[in-house]
């Protein structure tokens, strides 16, 4: 069989399995959530949050909502190197993102094996 049929073949065949996969995987709404930094956010938007009384004084000011604080954990960074300390059976994650007025914010939760605790939330 000559190269340009043999492609030909290859190219039909690899289109009909790429439409394919698009089908079934945008019915099941699957996400790519391999790498370190996105699996730890979603394993904490997964949990329920409580809010520590330091979190709920930034709150009650108003120049943070808890709307900031879901889009922080939904399109922020892991900051790694200062994260990874246990805190009273957690583990401290700094998360840092926008808010909804795209200011720069920082978030500090400890995650628990069932919960979420927001311990903190600072400007940069």
């Amino acid at each position: 069989m000559k190269f340009k049929y043999r492609l030909a073949y290859y190219l039909f065949g690899a289109v009909i399995g790429v439409m394919f996969l698009i089908f079934f995987l945008d019915n099941k709404k699957a996400e790519f959530c391999y790498l370190p930094n996105c699996r730890v956010l979603k394993n904490i938007r997964s949990k329920g949050m409580t809010i520590s009384p330091e979190a709920q004084k930034k709150l009650n000011e108003r120049w943070v909502t808890i709307d900031d604080v879901k889009a922080c954990t939904e399109n922020g960074d892991v900051i790694f190197s200062k994260s990874k300390d246990k805190y009273k059976g957690g583990t401290i994650y700094i998360i840092e993102g926008k808010s909804t007025k795209n200011e720069l914010i920082e978030v500090e939760v400890v995650n628990y094996d069932n919960k979420v605790l927001l311990k903190d939330i600072n400007k940069i």
